[in-house]
C-alpha cells in the first residue's frame, strides 16, 4: 500500500451501508485506512439505506462493528473519533419515495470527488444507477462499485452491465473481487515477474499440474436463500478461482498497469479449453455436504439448514479439470476446488513440478510433495517450496521433501492489509487495475454457462459427502486417474 492518501477529497456512498458487508468488511476496513493516514482529511462516507437511522444510530452500530473486527484489534479513541465523525446516514427506498435522492444531494459536498459502492444485489444495481442519473448525482469523474455475483449466467450478466454501463462509462465501473486484494495473490505476481529464478521454469516443460483450492469448514448458514440461486460453481469458481487461475496462467504484462495486467488475464479466459456435453462428466465433480462433525462440532448436512425448501442440485462443492490450450500450458491440467464444510479452511495455488529426468537416487522418484511450490492466500498467508534434502547422517542416503518458507507474519514487521483495505484504497485513488473488466466477466460466463447447462441437462446430482471430510470421493478419481494426487493427500495436516 501506497504511503500518502489520495490526492482528492471523496464522498464515499455505501448503498446497503447498514448491511452485513458493510459492517463486517467495509466500514472496518476504512476505519484502517483512516488510522494508516490512506483517507484524506474532507474525506465522508455516507451510508445509504431504507432502515431509517439517525447519523447517531449509524455510528453506534460503526462503533460496535469496528471493535469486533478481528484486524482492528486496539481500538484509537482519537482515529475512531475522527473516523466516525466523517459518517452519515441518508434514508433511500429504490422505487419507492424520491425524496431520498434529494436528502443524498443534499449530504454530497460540491468539489468532491464520488465513489458509489453497490453492496446490494446485483439486480438492483441498474435502479440505482439510473436513480443516480435521474437525480443529477453523477459527475464525470464519478466511479461505481459492484460486488459479484453478475448475473447467474452470460444473458443476466451481461443485462446488469448494459444498465450500469448506460449511467457510468466502463472505465469508471470497479468490478470487485476481494481475492484480488490479498497480499499473497499480488506477491505472486511478484514471485513470477521479479524473480529470475522461477519464470523461465514457469511452462509445460517444467510443470506437471496445478491446483488451486479454496476450502471453508463454514457452512451456507444464512445464505441459504442465495445459494439455492448460486451454488458453488457461480458464487467461487465463475469468479474467485478463475481469477486465481489467470494470474498464475498468465503471460508477462508490458507494465503493471490498469490494461496491461487485465488484458493478459482476458486472454487466459479466453484460451480456456470449452468444457461441454460428455466432457463435462469426464472432467467436473460437484457435491453437497451432508451432516457430519467439523472440528468437534456436529453439524447439520445442506438439505437439512434452516432457511426455506432447498433445490435438489443445488452443489456446496465444485472440483473440475481445466485446460490453457496456449503454447505455455499446453498439456498442463489445473485441477480447481472449492467446498463448503470441509475439513480445514485453507486457499491455496499449488503448483506442482515435474520430478527430473532420471534420479540416481533410490527412493527420490516417489518423495511425497517433492517439488511443490505452494502459495497460501489464507491462514497464515505465506509462500513455501518443497525440495528434496538429504536426511543427515551416516550409512544409507535417505532423502525427504523440506520446505524453504515465507511467512509474512515472520518476514515482515507489518500487519498485512485486509483485501477490502487494498481494494478501497484503490477505487479512492482511482486505480482500477486489481479489479475486473466487463470483457473477463463475460470471458469467465461464457466458459462456465455450458458447464452449468450440461449439469442442468445430463446430471449426475450432486454427489453426497460428509462435513468435516475431504469432499466427494469423484474429486479424487478426479486427479487420481492420472497418477496424481490433492497436496493435502501428500502432505496431511
Amino acid at each position: 500500500m501506497q504511503s500518502q492518501p489520495p490526492p482528492h477529497p471523496t464522498d464515499l456512498v455505501i448503498f446497503g451501508g447498514t448491511g452485513d458487508l458493510s459492517m463486517r468488511k467495509l466500514l472496518p476496513s476504512l476505519y484502517l485506512l483512516d488510522r494508516d493516514g490512506h483517507l484524506e482529511e474532507r474525506t465522508r462516507v455516507v451510508a445509504a439505506s431504507r432502515n431509517g437511522l439517525t447519523d447517531a444510530d449509524l455510528r453506534d452500530k460503526a462503533d460496535a462493528a469496528i471493535r469486533g473486527h478481528n484486524a482492528v484489534q486496539v481500538v484509537e479513541p482519537e482515529v475512531m473519533r475522527r473516523f466516525l465523525g466523517r459518517l452519515s446516514h441518508v434514508n433511500i427506498d429504490v422505487g419507492g419515495d424520491p425524496t431520498g435522492w434529494a436528502d443524498l444531494a443534499d449530504a454530497l459536498t460540491p468539489g468532491h470527488d464520488r465513489v458509489f459502492y453497490l453492496a446490494v444485489p446485483p439486480m438492483i444495481s441498474g435502479a440505482l444507477c439510473r436513480g443516480l442519473r435521474d437525480a443529477d448525482l453523477v459527475t464525470p469523474e464519478s466511479r461505481v462499485v459492484m460486488e459479484k455475483p453478475l448475473g447467474r449466467d452470460l444473458a443476466s450478466s451481461q443485462e446488469i452491465n448494459d444498465e450500469v454501463g448506460a449511467v457510468f462509462d466502463e472505465s469508471r465501473i470497479y468490478r470487485i473481487d476481494h481475492y484480488l486484494g490479498k497480499e499473497t495473490v499480488q506477491n505472486l505476481l511478484v514471485l513470477r515477474f521479479a524473480n529470475v529464478l522461477l519464470e523461465p521454469l514457469w511452462n509445460s516443460r517444467w510443470i506437471d499440474h496445478v491446483q488451486i483450492t479454496v476450502a471453508e469448514t463454514v457452512g451456507v448458514g444464512g445464505r441459504r436463500g442465495y445459494y439455492e440461486t448460486s451454488g458453488a460453481m457461480r458464487d467461487m469458481v465463475q469468479n474467485h478461482l478463475l481469477q486465481l487461475l489467470c494470474l498464475t496462467a498468465m503471460e508477462p504484462p508490458s507494465a503493471y498497469d490498469r490494461d496491461a495486467v487485465r488484458d493478459e488475464k482476458l486472454k487466459v479466459l479466453r484460451a480456456l479449453r470449452p468444457l461441454t456435453g460428455e466432457s463435462v462428466a469426464e472432467h467436473t465433480v460437484r457435491g453437497r455436504y451432508t451432516s457430519g462433525t467439523v472440528r468437534g462440532e456436529e453439524v447439520l448436512g445442506y438439505l437439512d439448514e434452516a432457511g426455506g425448501p432447498a433445490v435438489s442440485d443445488t452443489e456446496t462443492f465444485v472440483a473440475l479439470k481445466a485446460e490453457v490450450a496456449n503454447w505455455r500450458w499446453s498439456g498442463v491440467p489445473f485441477y480447481l476446488r472449492t467446498g463448503k464444510r470441509m475439513s480445514h479452511a485453507r486457499s491455496e495455488i499449488v503448483v506442482r513440478f515435474k520430478d527430473v529426468p532420471h534420479t540416481i537416487f533410490p527412493g527420490a522418484a516417489s518423495l511425497p510433495g517433492a517439488g511443490a511450490l505452494v502459495i497460501r492466500l489464507q491462514p497464515d498467508e505465506g509462500i513455501h517450496l518443497t525440495m528434496p534434502a538429504k536426511v543427515p547422517g551416516a550409512g544409507t542416503l535417505r532423502l525427504r521433501p523440506v520446505p524453504l518458507e515465507l511467512s509474512f507474519a515472520d518476514t515482515f514487521a507489518t500487519r498485512s492489509p485486509e483485501a477490502y483495505e487494498r481494494l478501497l484504497r484503490d477505487v479512492l485513488a482511482g486505480d482500477p487495475t486489481l479489479f475486473i473488466r466487463r470483457d473477463e466477466v463475460e470471458a469467465a460466463w461464457n466458459w462456465v454457462d455450458p458447464i452449468i447447462r450440461a449439469w442442468d441437462e445430463l446430471g449426475p446430482a450432486p454427489e453426497p459427502y460428509p462435513a468435516g471430510g475431504p469432499g466427494p470421493e469423484g474429486a479424487r478419481r478426479l486427479v487420481g486417474s492420472t497418477g496424481r494426487t490433492w497436496h493435502e493427500e501428500e502432505n496431511p495436516r
